[in-house]
């Protein structure tokens, strides 16, 4: 009847049985758990362990029994006898510290383990010893560590704007962390910052040119690439590379296949060296971004004796597809700026000349490809010009558009033409300043609805008269001009700055200089006496320095002043004008119409 008591004999039964049933359970928990057990006496020597444990780390029973951890745990168990005897002494049981112990049969790889200490008392309050509960967590922590990889690769892939430059740190990335030997061979159109294809194949009977981008090994001089970085690469046909280009999905070969009969018999070299130097487990991964193919990652073992597994494939997939992205901006970043120095070279002066006035030279050096800090694009709107005036004189232009890339190169080509048309007019430098300053308000409210100055420039416009020997400049923020006498001395005349193009703000201002023949003019624009590691003065006393050469041939002069640059890659764009003076008698008045 429900609510009775059991009768006492009835209890001592149901004791029994319990008893009976906890024995059970924990027999088999302790033999048939998930979980590794072992049990160390107070010496800490190993007195029970479960087959679990040997499951684990691959120690058999036999090895471990009667002996202390440093020697019954494979890998440095030194941190786990240290908590032991840490429990062992206070009774305070030590849970989920990471273990880690080598895989037997994977050279160099670790199973992760999270062990718990706990001290095993007798009834009596007696310290018998220390119970070790052991748990694999290798996936979990793998996970973790694939993450943490992940994120140190984006910061150590794509530093920089140059996809050879992205493709080597994908290689050295990899190795030895994924495989002993990897290469990144990029299509020529990638290298060359041209659109590519969706998806690689045949093109009018040949395959797409590769290049070996990316190489490294972790034997030196890597001996197993059959090609150095830059040279075009060698795809057969019917191999595993064209497989993943074309169907855009990557191939694992845990065993190279190397037997007659395989797509090796196509590619006798490579044959060869996959025997000499022992390949024998092979990944291959495309590079792809934004619905592009880009090229192909190559992933290869030697030395290690295990083979590649998924896992490694899934690791090896996501480091390509965050090298692809910067990569894949790379490629845009070399577009772009190739379309942008096409631009401005098309837009500058393919010669300059002085005519009979002065003789004149001219350099541009377009921005390095990764000294900017801000992007895509770095090419600048520097610009210069040289043309005759009526009367026998020479105009000298040099300008600076704010910005950089396709945009600012446009903009300047639109400034040189705006200055060229001013000149037609024969304004004085002063009022053509002031009436440029119009034009690009103008032109900066056609490219924006936004109220305000939008677009900026400076500019240095001088007007040489070789009869006079007068030279009239005016400048809008641009820096100043530097003079050479013919006896060498260098000086930078006072010329009122103005306010850079665009602002509308003030009225500009001229001033007349009288130059001896052979005086040499100096224009300029601020990449050549700005760095970030030095202010403008010491940059225009280095330029001073140079310049100080009389009687040196102007190209001579010229290479003297851009070689005083702290970099061949300069962070902006670098032009330097230079204008010899002569003289002659003055103009007749059919000159004067001219």
């Amino acid at each position: 009847m429900a609510g009775k008591k059991p009768a006492p004999t009835d209890l001592d039964g149901i004791l029994q049985r319990a008893g009976d049933v906890a024995g059970t359970a924990l027999g088999s928990l302790l033999t048939r758990s998930a979980l590794g057990f072992a049990i160390w006496d107070t010496d800490l020597r190993c007195i029970w362990v479960n087959d679990v444990l040997e499951k684990y780390d691959g120690v058999p029973r036999e090895q471990r029994l009667g002996r202390r951890p440093g020697t019954a745990l494979p890998g440095d168990a030194g941190v786990l006898e240290s908590a032991m005897r840490e429990v062992l002494a206070t009774g305070i049981s030590d849970f989920g510290r990471e273990y880690r112990a080598p895989i037997m049969e994977r050279a160099g790889a670790n199973r992760a383990f999270s062990v718990c200490a706990i001290r095993l008392d007798d009834a009596e309050g007696r310290t018998l010893g220390v119970c070790q509960v052991v748990l694999e967590v290798t996936g979990r922590r793998w996970a973790e560590d694939r993450l943490a990889l992940v994120s140190e690769a984006g910061a150590r892939i794509g530093t920089t704007l140059d996809v050879m430059h992205t493709a080597q740190e994908l290689a050295d990335f990899t190795v030895p962390l994924l495989a002993d030997y990897v290469t990144v061979d990029l299509t020529e159109a990638v290298r060359l910052g041209e659109e590519p294809l969706e998806r690689l194949g045949p093109m009018g009977g040949r395959l797409p040119k590769f290049r070996r981008a990316g190489m490294a090994s972790i034997h030196p001089g890597t001996p197993e690439s059959l090609w150095p970085r830059g040279e075009v690469v060698y795809v057969p046909p019917a191999s595993p590379f064209i497989r993943v280009l074309s169907s855009g999905k990557s191939v694992l070969q845990p065993v190279l296949e190397t037997a007659p009969g395989t797509w090796l018999d196509d590619d006798p070299a490579r044959a060869a060296k996959i025997r000499e130097l022992g390949m024998h487990s092979l990944m291959v991964v495309p590079v792809h971004a934004r619905g592009a193919l880009l090229g192909v990652a190559v992933f290869v073992r030697t030395d290690t004796p295990a083979p590649f597994d998924e896992a490694d494939l899934l690791f090896a997939e996501e480091l390509v597809a965050r090298a692809a992205l910067s990569l894949d901006n790379a490629r845009r970043y070399t577009r772009e700026r190739a379309t942008a120095l096409a631009l401005q070279h098309s837009l500058l002066p393919r010669s300059v000349s002085g005519g009979a006035a002065a003789d004149v030279v001219a350099r541009y050096l377009p921005a390095d490809a990764e000294g900017g800090e801000g992007g895509v694009g770095r090419v600048g709107g520097d610009w210069y010009d040289v043309f005759p005036l009526p009367g026998g004189r020479v105009a000298l232009v040099v300008g600076d558009v704010a910005g950089h890339g396709i945009g600012a190169a446009a903009t300047m080509g639109r400034l040189r033409t705006a200055v060229r048309t001013l000149a037609d007019l024969d304004l004085p430098p002063a009022e053509l300043m002031t009436r440029l300053d119009r034009t690009v308000m103008h032109l900066g409210d056609e490219d924006t609805d936004t109220p305000g100055p939008t677009l900026a420039a400076t500019c240095l416009y001088a007007v040489y008269d070789p009869a006079t020997r007068r030279c009239t400049m005016a400048r809008a923020g641009h820096p100043p001009p530097a003079i050479v006498h013919p006896d060498g001395r260098v000086v930078f005349p006072e010329i009122p700055s103005g306010t850079p193009l665009g602002l509308g703000m003030l009225m500009y201002e001229a001033a007349e200089l009288h130059l001896a023949e052979g005086s040499v003019i100096a224009l300029y624009s601020d990449g050549l006496i700005e760095d970030r590691h030095q202010d403008i003065d010491s940059g225009m006393e280095r330029i001073r320095t140079a310049l100080a050469q009389p009687g040196l041939h102007l190209d001579d002069l010229c290479a003297a002043v851009i070689a005083t640059l702290p970099t061949t890659t300069p962070p902006d764009d670098v032009t330097l004008l230079l204008a010899r003076t002569r003289s002659r008698a003055p103009a007749s008045p059919d000159d004067a119409t001219r």
